[in-house]
């Protein structure tokens, strides 16, 4: 496994690492949980992603239950949550959503509760908040460091604007602002990575915990002939993500990306995966299997990294045609 300073903090990540979203709870039951988590950790993992909306919070009571029984030391591994949506569904009361220091604060101590955990080593702002001050914000995170609730906090999904105002805001109060960002990249995907965010990672220099390397699992390819009954894409209340993935024209791409994949020996999987882990701003790249032998694939994408040359990147972009035009500075 290799390891990346999350950004300027001290903090070590293994690039790969394994989250709940979708999975957990809905897909993954205890013992299949307990073996993927298990696979993950002997392989090198030591991040453990969550949400207090992921299953309504049964996603965190799971890993919870996991992390119990598999009795590893604390110091070994770090495990995130984070607050925005509630987990109470559309039962949410007007305070038990969004980031007022109210509901950070009681989401990260329901987190902790379901987690059965002390602290979190990672913390973050699901979405931005455009009701809440950015000051309020900045101030309930630090005061959660302060009090040993949690170690980092980051956010996720945020624009480049709104993550600078937080570290203005942080710097102006002498505060410490958020030192990570969740965002989603892939090779369907790379707007906010590529070029929101290049001015922050050249300042600020944000650590990057990245969701959907694979795009739900479009760049697997198994979408390619239609959709598998077990995947995530079959699942009820997902027809928002199969509507926005599936099309013909990504479709046909990626079955070129496989193209090369085969040419290439490896899995069309681990050669997505290991694209992003390319960028050096990226810290870690969020894994999301359901299946043991899935898992085992997606964990060799490390091996595959030697592969890519600048000559089968240009091909990689050639096939894709996504790279953002950055603007000209």
């Amino acid at each position: 496994m290799e390891y990346r300073r999350m950004g300027r903090t001290g903090l070590q990540l293994s690039a790969l690492s394994y989250g709940s979203w979708v999975t957990f709870h809905k897909q993954v039951d205890d013992s299949l949980a307990d073996e993927l988590m298990g696979l993950a950790y002997d392989a090198g993992v030591n991040f453990f992603d969550n949400a207090e909306v992921y299953a309504g919070g049964e996603s965190e009571k799971l890993m919870g239950r996991v992390l119990q029984k598999k009795r590893w030391d604390r110091t070994s591994y770090t495990v995130s949550s984070k607050a925005f949506f509630g987990w109470r569904g559309k039962e949410n009361k007007p305070n038990q959503h969004g980031l007022s220091r109210k509901h950070l604060t009681e989401a990260c101590h329901e987190a902790l509760q379901r987690l059965q955990m002390d602290y979190l080593d990672l913390y973050f702002c699901h979405r931005p908040d455009k009701n809440v001050p950015i000051e309020e914000v900045v101030q309930t995170m630090n005061t959660l460091i302060q009090q040993g609730k949690i170690l980092y906090w980051g956010t996720s999904e945020w624009s480049g604007t709104e993550i600078m105002e937080a570290h203005r805001v942080a710097a102006d109060y002498r505060l410490i602002g958020p030192s990570v960002e969740q965002p989603q990249y892939n090779l369907l995907e790379r707007e906010k990575v590529e070029k929101d965010y290049y001015n922050i990672f050249r300042t600020v220099g944000m650590g990057t915990t990245i969701w959907s390397p694979l795009a739900s699992g479009l760049l697997t390819g198994k979408y390619n002939e239609g959709i598998p009954e077990d995947s995530r894409l079959a699942l009820e209340g997902f027809d928002w993500l199969r509507d926005k993935l599936i099309a013909d024209e990504k479709l046909a791409k990626v079955k070129r990306l496989g193209t090369l994949a085969q040419e290439l020996g490896v899995q069309q999987s681990t050669l997505a995966i290991a694209w992003t882990l390319k960028n050096p701003n990226v810290t870690t790249a969020i894994l999301g299997a359901t299946k043991r032998n899935q898992l085992e694939e997606n964990l060799k994408a490390l091996e595959v990294l030697p592969l890519l040359t600048p000559e089968v990147l240009q091909r990689i972009e050639d096939i894709m045609e996504t790279k953002p035009k950055l603007p000209d500075f």
